[in-house]
């Protein structure tokens, strides 16, 4: 039987603490933040504002009123670094009224959670941040990030699909490697997304061996 769940045709935007906001992964890339933080921090007043507007962060409300953040959780860490206190949010389904055990089976049907940790751990929803502030810091999902742009791979709207990447790449080469020469892990990581080795992962673009 399917799960029966209220989803706005018209969703009303709000305006939300980001304090307030509950993640609905285990980490991010801080590396990808901060990226996220220059670009902000080049826009001026009317800038900013025009791009709050077409950057709405979208959530699921959940048990209590909580607000869920189902995409956008690297754009809504930068704008807490850049010192903004609050964001508006566009709710895509309305689950308060579930008990939490049947509110995060739907969450998980539709992949609106991603439950690893920041060394590809698996997690449980307990252990999610709880907060944009508290995520952990997974160096390897900005490097996925900047591989992408690097033209390693293709954008894919596959879920989590950089997460993916990020694993593939962490399983091939060590944290150390990033801090000592970071141009030069993103070309090794280049190497290894063209290599076959990687064809199962979405957005592959490289060349069979």
């Amino acid at each position: 039987m399917a799960v029966k769940h209220k989803v706005e045709e018209h969703p009303r935007l709000r305006r939300v603490k980001i304090a307030d906001l509950r993640p609905t992964q285990g980490s991010i890339g801080v590396r990808e933040v901060m990226r996220k933080v220059a670009s902000w921090s080049a826009l001026d007043v009317q800038d900013e504002r025009r791009f709050l507007g077409d950057h709405m962060i979208p959530v699921v409300i959940g048990p209590k009123e909580r607000h869920y953040i189902i995409d956008n959780h690297h754009l809504t860490r930068a704008l807490h670094e850049a010192g903004l206190s609050e964001v508006l949010v566009r709710p895509v389904a309305f689950l308060h009224r579930l008990e939490a055990d049947e509110f995060w089976h739907v969450m998980d049907c539709h992949n609106w959670i991603y439950l690893y940790g920041a060394t590809g751990q698996r997690i449980g929803v307990d252990s999610l941040p709880k907060t944009v502030a508290e995520m952990p810091d997974n160096p390897f999902r900005s490097l996925a990030g900047d591989v992408r742009r690097a033209g390693g791979y293709a954008k894919d709207t596959a879920p989590y699909s950089e997460f993916l990447w990020a694993d593939f790449l962490r399983r091939r080469m060590k944290v150390p490697q990033l801090g000592k020469d970071y141009d030069a892990a993103v070309g090794e990581a280049l190497a290894l997304a063209h290599s076959s080795k990687a064809r199962h992962l979405p957005g592959w673009c490289g060349v069979e061996d």
